[in-house]
């Protein structure tokens, strides 16, 4: 088995047990290498990419494609774990709206994630009885589409980020906790697709182009300092920090600020740069006109 290429199994995992159960099962089956390209929780049902032999090492490419669930959220309850293994709180309280959070949103890691704190799992402590402060991060919603609702469910179709807790989006709605989850694509694999390999050769496609966008954008920017100056990639950034701070509903504004804010810091430093080379002054002024466009379309690609 060691001159096979390997290849990425399509895995339409049941509900009950967790994605590690799947790959240990897997493993005996196949007797080689597995592992997995992103976990779902144990409640939830759908699509795992199961790596085998030397595809293993495309995990990291693999890891961060975007996932597509489709969400269901009870209504008028709550859960201790954001899902339905928890303990279950009856409100009788409807949310006021249904609607999810969508662009970038800041989500606190759950107690029941696999994500390490201290070096242990947090769903580890959690089941000591354990409560930490867990850290928060950026995600990234696309899309999150009503589907049908009624008076005990409302049933979402959600597009978003690796790393996103679609249970902990569903609890933004308060009163309501997600009690059916399916995962039906990981980037371009779909669900449908169950049981099909795929050879590893496609996998290395899919990771050498999320590689090299990212390739092409450090490079941009990597020009973008080299010609506008630090001080002048600084004043770029700004906006977009504040937008981070501000939230992403006043992203119009951003635009503005970048063609203001940073064009006048760039400015400032080639004026800096100037005293020394006087040559610099309109090549200066060009890139503090064109340097601001250029990072809002960086941002905008970044934000896809």
């Amino acid at each position: 088995m060691a001159d096979q290429p390997g290849s990425v199994l399509l895995y339409d995992k049941p509900a009950g047990v967790t994605s590690h159960d799947v790959v240990a099962k897997v493993r005996r089956e196949r007797g080689v290498k597995a592992g997995h390209a992103g976990t779902l929780d144990p409640f939830a049902t759908g699509l795992l990419l199961i790596l085998l032999g030397p595809a293993t090492r495309l995990q990291r490419f693999l890891v961060g494609l975007p996932k597509t669930y489709l969400a269901s959220a009870r209504l008028g309850w709550r859960s201790s774990t954001g899902d339905s293994d928890g303990e279950l709180t009856e409100t009788g309280r409807l949310p006021e709206t249904l609607q999810l959070p969508t662009g970038t949103v800041r989500q606190r890691v759950p107690m029941t994630s696999a994500v390490r704190v201290g070096g242990e799992r947090l769903y580890k402590k959690a089941h000591r009885g354990e409560v930490v402060d867990t850290p928060e991060r950026d995600v990234q919603v696309h899309r999150a589409q009503l589907l049908s609702s009624d008076a005990e469910f409302a049933h979402f179709e959600i597009e978003c980020s690796a790393g996103t807790y679609v249970r902990t989006l569903v609890e933004t709605l308060e009163d309501a906790y997600c009690s059916d989850l399916r995962r039906t694509a990981i980037g371009p694999f779909r669900v449908e697709n169950a049981g099909e390999e795929v050879a590893a050769s496609r996998g290395v496609a899919v990771g050498r182009l999320r590689l090299a966008l990212l390739v092409v954008d450090s490079l941009a920017v990597a020009a973008l300092v080299s010609v506008v100056g630090p001080v002048g990639f600084v004043g770029l950034m700004v906006p977009h920090m504040l937008r981070r701070l501000v939230g992403a509903e006043h992203g119009a504004l951003v635009p503005a600020c970048v063609l203001g804010g940073g064009a006048f810091l760039a400015l400032c430093d080639a004026g800096a740069r100037t005293a020394l080379r006087p040559a610099e002054l309109p090549v200066g002024v060009v890139t503090a006109l064109l340097g601001g466009p250029f990072f809002l379309w960086l941002l905008r690609r970044g934000a896809r």
